[in-house]
């Protein structure tokens, strides 16, 4: 290369570095500029504080704590039980001749069921009683011949062998009649076995064997079964942990109240009274087995039937009651939230009682007609402003200023 193009050569690049750099200062500031604006951009708006001067009031409903007598209930499962449950079964073999019942009624005890076929037994019973006649005639005879030898022994006639022999032929044949006696009472038993009659009160079921059958006594199903539901029970448990308020009523003799009721647990079936504790604890459940017996007076049970019992415990007089929709939770325990005069919201840590349906007892911390939170609850916090939008189940709606200088009214929420 020559020495004038190399010459040239640093003028160039001089050139070039010198309209560059502004370029690049230029670039660098849009870049700089627009990581501001992006930065300024995505920074999180300050948050207010829970309560503080920029909050606005959160819409809430309202209920009055009421103080009013709360009946304690202990809820259980139960199986309704027959008080006595019997099988008919015929205790002697033959057709069967009579069916006198009909399905699902209602028997008296000692109200013919069924009869079997007498005749073979009356048969029985006539040759029983023809066997004890005859040595009834036997026995008749003997005591004559006995005394016969007795008036020969007194004038010496005959042996004293003779007499002797005769007093004991008057005692065989007493034997015999005793052991005929027996034949026909048996014979009459087994006549009476023909008859089926009902050995309780109570409601038949479903016949299982129909006339004109020949019926035995080994039969496993028998004729039909008899339940008794007046009175009748039902057997339920309660946990453990409940039954030492049960077992001290027990001990007292203080009757327990027990209502039963349908699977769903909203229809009420039978009012009944508790009849007996078992004795020990279910070690598989943790449960106490429990017996309540029912009147039944409108057939409402049935054996085996599920039903939910509830027994009436105790009474709590003048209780705090509110709503199960005012009770909080958390880490630390159970809370509510009271609404002060301000509108402004306590969190009150509480101590609860026992609880029925929507409405649970409040033991502690809380008085009488103070208002709590039922709805509206999740953006609360201790000190924040609130707007009762319902209060004890009516709606508040706000008049105007204008036209009533800020007050408001209530209406039922209908």
């Amino acid at each position: 290369m020559s020495q004038d193009k190399r010459q040239e050569l640093p003028l160039i690049s001089g050139r070039r570095r010198a309209w560059l750099l502004p370029v690049f200062l230029l670039a660098l500031a849009v870049v700089s500029g627009g990581f501001y604006v992006q930065h300024s951009s995505t920074k999180p708006a300050e948050k207010s504080r829970p309560g503080g001067k920029h909050d606005e009031p959160t819409a809430v409903a309202i209920e009055t704590a009421n103080k009013a007598d709360f009946p304690v209930y202990l809820n259980g499962l139960g199986t309704v039980t027959a008080l006595r449950t019997v099988t008919v079964k015929p205790r002697v073999d033959g057709e069967l001749v009579k069916v006198t019942f009909n399905e699902g009624q209602q028997v008296k005890e000692g109200e013919l069921l069924a009869e079997i076929d007498p005749r073979p037994f009356q048969i029985q019973l006539q040759q029983a009683e023809g066997q004890l006649l005859r040595d009834l005639a036997l026995l008749e005879n003997a005591r004559i011949d006995r005394q016969r030898y007795q008036t020969l022994l007194d004038q010496d006639s005959i042996s004293a062998q003779q007499t002797v022999t005769q007093e004991a032929q008057v005692k065989q044949y007493q034997g015999i009649v005793e052991m005929d006696k027996a034949q026909v009472n048996n014979a009459k038993l087994q006549l009476g076995y023909a008859r089926l009659v009902a050995p309780i009160a109570g409601r038949v079921g479903l016949r299982q064997i129909d006339q004109g059958n020949i019926v035995h006594a080994s039969d496993a199903n028998g004729l039909v079964v008899i339940t008794q539901q007046q009175p009748i029970t039902v057997v339920f448990t309660l946990p453990e942990d409940q039954i030492q308020a049960v077992i001290q009523r027990w001990h007292a003799k203080e009757p327990v109240s027990i209502v039963a009721y349908d699977r769903a647990g909203k229809n009420k079936l039978a009012e009944g009274k508790l009849l007996a504790l078992d004795n020990q604890i279910d070690p598989t459940t943790g449960t106490l087995k429990l017996k309540a017996q029912f009147d039944n007076n409108e057939h409402t049970l049935f054996a085996n039937q599920f039903v939910n019992i509830k027994m009436h415990l105790d009474t709590l007089k003048d209780s705090t009651l509110v709503s199960s929709a005012a009770i909080q939770h958390d880490v630390q325990g159970t809370f509510v939230y009271v609404v002060k005069a301000d509108k402004t919201i306590d969190l009150r840590r509480i101590t609860l009682g026992p609880t029925d349906a929507d409405r649970v007892v409040v033991s502690s911390n809380l008085a009488v007609n103070e208002t709590v939170v039922v709805e509206g609850v999740d953006r609360l916090r201790e000190g924040s402003q609130v707007d009762i939008a319902k209060k004890d189940g009516l709606t508040v709606v706000a008049i105007p200023e204008s036209k009533a200088e800020g007050k408001s009214y209530k209406k039922d929420r209908h």
